[in-house]
């Protein structure tokens, strides 16, 4: 694992640079009101802190990101592969994985070990955010966002990219067989002395992505983890269960023309 310098509210995925009007950011645990064990930016409101601060972190970190109030896009998740067209802000029920083509509305998905995926297609101006535990990885709910997006946009994998965020790394990823069974053998290994199998969350999206043609430098991969890098993430799996959510964001800035800054020789 990377040495992990003490991030601020969240970090902003390199693979999305280059576009000056989109905003993509991961928030962290950091800068938020939250007590213990919900310290300090705890910004899902399935949890047992106080509603006020849930509110007053998820302020901070819209204000931070640049993104306004009232234009997130979120849903309760069920660990499915159920995809939302949203054409409006607004929190929904029963979906994992979120699209739009509509700019000033900014997709979001909340993790506290599950891997959110960020997707942006440059052709069509057309952003997606996934919800990917193990559940919906073998279910396939990123290739599923995709082909909605493919039908609802005519978005072409090859024109977009993608971010893999800060999950549970496959060292401390400790699943039983009938888990283990539907991963890629590439994606998992045995301790054949416990009985146990580790999976890699990651790995396993990123070769969905690329089967769905989304090419390889475009798809970025967080080196980061939520058990690894506990101070900095919230993990449902190393605190037991009583823990914060971090949220994952994209979405496009109204009133702008989308160009990709051009990459200048050395």
């Amino acid at each position: 694992m990377p040495a992990n310098p003490k991030p601020a509210l969240f970090r902003r995925p390199a693979i999305f640079h280059a576009f000056p009007g989109l905003i993509a950011a991961e928030s962290t645990r950091h800068g938020g009101v939250s007590p213990p064990p919900y310290a300090s930016l705890n910004l899902g409101w399935n949890t047992d802190d106080q509603p006020e601060n849930t509110a007053e972190n998820r302020r901070r970190f819209l204000a931070a990101a640049g993104i306004p109030q009232g234009r997130l896009a979120t849903s309760h998740q069920v660990h499915g592969r159920e995809v939302l067209l949203a054409r409006e802000p607004g929190h929904y029920e029963g979906y994992d994985a979120l699209i739009t083509n509509q700019k000033g509305i900014f997709v979001a998905v909340g993790t506290a070990d599950c891997t959110p995926i960020l997707i942006y297609d440059l052709a069509r101006e057309a952003v997606a955010a996934i919800h990917a535990g193990w559940r919906g990885t073998v279910q396939e709910v990123a290739k599923a966002a995709l082909q909605a997006m493919q039908r609802e946009f005519g978005t072409q994998p090859e024109a977009c990219h993608a971010y893999i965020g800060t999950s549970i790394d496959q060292d401390n990823y400790e699943v039983d067989e009938h888990v283990a069974q539907h991963f890629a053998p590439g994606h998992k290994r045995e301790d054949t002395g416990r009985g146990k199998w580790f999976v890699s969350l990651k790995g396993e999206n990123k070769a969905q992505l690329l089967a769905m043609g989304v090419p390889e430098g475009q798809v970025e991969v967080s080196p980061y983890s939520t058990w690894a890098h506990n101070e900095d993430y919230f993990s449902h799996r190393k605190e037991n269960g009583t823990t914060g959510r971090m949220l994952a964001v994209i979405g496009l800035r109204t009133g702008h023309f989308q160009v990709a800054r051009k990459k200048t020789k050395p």
